[in-house]
């Protein structure tokens, strides 16, 4: 378990670089609390010193204005906004692929749905005039790689242009109404709600504005990137035929009871309750089961407090008998997909797995 001042009692996934994932029960709140929030760097925390306006950051490129610039003149020039976004790590779910694939092994606790608070980067990027050649970013951080470089990113990721000039995703100062804490990326990171996590670069220096798509740490060969056509599991795959993940796949999750609770003797009906999310879709329904699936039931679904929220969702469930009883649930989005029973689309990083989240109950005799 994660023994770090600030924090719950993550579970640690690895600690070079530091990977920390939420057990399911503590993502019970509809906006995820700091200390309860998901951890994934990719290379060492850096060291952060001075004053956090006058953190810098540069955006040059395909840009008719280069901007060097600070965060303290970037809250003057545009309009903060406050919004809930789900945060989630490519990876989220890698542990329910069959055979293993390489990485570290989320279940589903590598989300996060928290209130970030920042400048939209589309109202940045418009001051510096893009060029028509411009159709895509890369993004930089001030993070040392595991040997301690700084002359080299650990990680660069970039996105589409439209992506980044979509008005939700942010250049983010705020977390839940505080300065963001340095292990998730403060003073300044990008939040880019949606797609993969590593998207949303922390400890923010730089956003280059490119005429290609991106080719930095991460962007290439099997990095962040699913097959096009399915390919056997357990094989290699050809990295030319894989493809950039964009939105995250459909996913719903029981957060409530905690997963192996034993209920009282007697039990035989309770509420379970949830959250699901879908990318760049809404959700529009989720339903639970308590025979595997045999027979499914619609649970209660809110709608969304902003787009790129998660969905909170509640039903209730019965038990004829005491004993090993599992509660399952799935969601279904916007496009029409609904969560497998079991991870589909095999690959060799492990990406996009987003199985029927699965509670495990015991109703005492």
């Amino acid at each position: 378990m994660l023994d770090m001042r600030g924090k719950a009692c993550l579970t640690m996934l690895g600690d070079s670089p530091l990977v920390a994932e939420t057990p399911a029960h503590l993502l019970d709140d509809e906006v995820t609390p700091t200390a309860r929030m998901f951890i994934r760097n990719n290379g060492r925390t850096p060291r952060i010193a001075g004053e956090a306006d006058r953190w810098r950051l540069r955006i040059d490129g395909e840009v008719e204005q280069p901007l060097e610039t600070m965060i303290g003149e970037l809250k003057r020039s545009h309009d903060q906004v406050t919004l809930r976004l789900v945060l989630e790590c490519g990876g989220n779910g890698r542990s329910f692929f069959t055979p293993k694939a390489k990485g570290n092994p989320w279940t589903v606790g590598g989300v996060s749905c928290a209130e970030w608070t920042g400048v939209r980067l589309a109202d940045v990027l418009a001051a510096t005039r893009l060029k028509p050649s411009a159709i895509y970013t890369g993004h930089y951080g001030a993070d040392p790689t595991l040997d301690d470089r700084t002359d080299v990113p650990s990680l660069s990721r970039g996105m589409r242009i439209d992506k980044a000039l979509e008005p939700h995703t942010l250049i983010a100062f705020k977390l839940n109404g505080e300065d963001i804490p340095v292990v998730h990326g403060g003073p300044v990171r990008l939040v880019v709600p949606g797609w993969p996590g590593s998207l949303s670069a922390k400890w923010l220096t730089r956003i280059w504005i490119r005429d290609r798509e991106h080719d930095g740490p991460g962007m290439g060969g099997f990095s962040y990137r699913l097959p096009r056509t399915p390919i056997a599991p357990g094989s290699e795959g050809d990295a030319a035929d894989m493809a950039i993940i964009e939105s995250m796949p459909v996913r719903s999750i029981l957060t409530f009871p905690a997963d192996d609770a034993v209920l009282p003797a007697g039990t035989r009906r309770i509420e379970v309750r949830g959250h699901a999310w879908a990318g760049d879709n809404q959700v529009t329904s989720v339903d639970v089961s308590i025979d595997r699936g045999a027979h499914w039931s619609r649970a209660a679904l809110h709608a969304p407090v902003n787009r790129y929220a998660w969905q909170h969702f509640v039903a209730e469930v019965d038990f004829a008998t005491a004993g090993h009883h599992e509660v399952w649930c799935r969601a279904t989005d916007s496009g029409g997909n609904s969560q497998p029973v079991v991870a589909t689309n095999w690959n060799p990083q492990g990406y996009g797995a987003n199985p029927v989240h699965r509670l495990r109950l015991f109703v005492a005799r």
